[in-house]
């Protein structure tokens, strides 16, 4: 029996008020990393939540043989989800308490839980962070704290949507370094190809559907081809 796909996702669809934001996506793949790249309200975003079995849609999505949208304790082992803006992510006032939250939801005992979290500061080098207040916390500190509270859930797989926005060019190159050395399988979406060219895959998505899928060289040059052209234009 062949290994079970890490990401499998069949005939995907969403729609908001009638209309369609995903419109049959389908993607199987086991790839390392993979960049999913389109202009803004191609659906980019939208697919990294359903990946993460955020968001009520119809079709098959998997990861890594979790049904997320029907086992939510078995998605947050499979799967995490940094947004854009760590301010839509972070919900309690102190690091320590923000990162022990998704480990009770998996249902580890309370001194796991701190062991944990101590645990996952010093691997970051910020001890000293456990009772300092998140709101005082930078943008790009923000960010460290959430990516910290995914990985204390080890998921296969991280969905990352435009990760380096808002981070100016020294944090944007510290967190490049701590993506390029996380073990787990990488989703990140971008509208820059330079943030995937290095990547296993690449797919573009253009008004909800899967306009090329395959190597990040192909793609992304059909993408940028396209993306000059419409610049070139008045009906971009």
């Amino acid at each position: 029996m062949p290994d079970t796909p890490l990401i499998d996702i069949a005939d995907l669809g969403y729609r908001i008020d009638g209309r369609a934001i995903l419109d049959g996506v389908s993607l199987t793949g086991s790839e390392r990393r993979i960049g999913i790249v389109g202009r803004n309200g191609s659906g980019k975003s939208t697919l990294g939540r359903a990946i993460c079995g955020l968001i009520p849609v119809t079709g098959r999505v998997r990861i890594a043989g979790v049904d997320v949208a029907r086992d939510r304790r078995g998605a947050l082992g499979a799967v995490g989800l940094l947004f854009q803006n760590p301010e839509h992510q972070i919900i309690f006032p102190t690091v320590a308490e923000e990162l022990d939250f998704g480990l009770g939801q998996m249902g580890q005992r309370k001194p796991d839980r701190a062991r944990a979290v101590a645990d996952m500061l010093a691997r970051f080098g910020r001890e000293d962070w456990a009772d300092r207040a998140t709101q005082d916390l930078s943008h790009g500190q923000k960010q460290l704290v959430c990516l910290m509270a995914i990985l204390l859930m080890a998921p296969r797989l991280i969905v990352l949507d435009e990760p380096f926005a808002g981070l100016d060019i020294p944090t944007a190159m510290q967190l490049s370094r701590v993506l390029d050395g996380l073990d787990c399988a990488l989703v990140q979406i971008s509208h820059a190809p330079a943030d995937l060219q290095a990547y296993d895959r690449v797919v573009w998505l253009e008004q909800g559907r899967v306009a090329e899928d395959g190597a990040p060289d192909r793609v992304l040059a059909a993408y940028e081809a396209r993306m000059r052209a419409l610049g070139a234009g008045d009906a971009a």
